[in-house]
């Protein structure tokens, strides 16, 4: 099972794909997590992506996607995998499609946690308090800078699912449990 997870930071992503994870057997990819691991390993697009983050930049589609793809192909994937914080960007969603094609797969679901902005700034707040600001952004301006990034950039890719009849919104209002049964609905469905 291949699954995207959208939604803006701090709707529940994480916690839902643990679920998931459990639930399906998949494996939870974050492209960061992936690229920092293709860099250590010395990959030839790890060689690559080095060399572009040493000079500042930021790793264009082509090494992200060749890294999913090299990722993919790993046996602990053969169950499928959840990307969650990818694509980011249209040409990455077209990319990851082609990419996909090229190896016979596809993705089963997309899956979209819809929350408020007014809402998840009061999750970071709660948030900061309970863990005495543990994490470094887990406050306002760091929220807000990342929200316009998403609705500028990431929210534009939700149409582009729509318009394949993929795109499936689960209201990230809802408690825990909720959210999590009606995913399990849509995937079990």
């Amino acid at each position: 099972m291949n699954i995207i997870l959208f939604g803006p930071p701090g709707a529940g992503k994480g916690t839902q794909a643990e679920f998931i994870v459990n639930r399906f057997n998949v494996v939870q990819l974050s492209t960061g997590d992936m690229l920092r691991a293709a860099v250590a390993q010395g990959t030839e697009l790890g060689r690559k992506a080095k060399a572009v983050m040493d000079a500042g930049e930021l790793v264009d589609d082509a090494i992200i996607l060749g890294i999913i793809g090299d990722r993919i192909g790993e046996p602990d994937c053969a169950c499928g995998f959840i990307l969650d914080g990818f694509p980011r960007t249209l040409p990455q969603a077209e990319g990851l499609d082609r990419m996909l094609a090229e190896k016979g797969l596809g993705l089963d679901a997309v899956i979209e946690v819809r929350v408020p902005d007014s809402e998840l700034f009061a999750r970071i707040e709660k948030r900061a308090a309970e863990t005495g600001g543990a994490r470094a952004d887990d406050n306002a301006e760091t929220l807000k800078k990342r929200l316009e990034v998403y609705h500028s950039q990431t929210a534009p890719v939700l149409p582009y699912y729509q318009e394949k009849g993929m795109l499936k919104t689960v209201d990230g209002l809802q408690a825990i449990d909720a959210v999590t049964a009606e995913i399990m609905k849509l995937l079990e469905g």
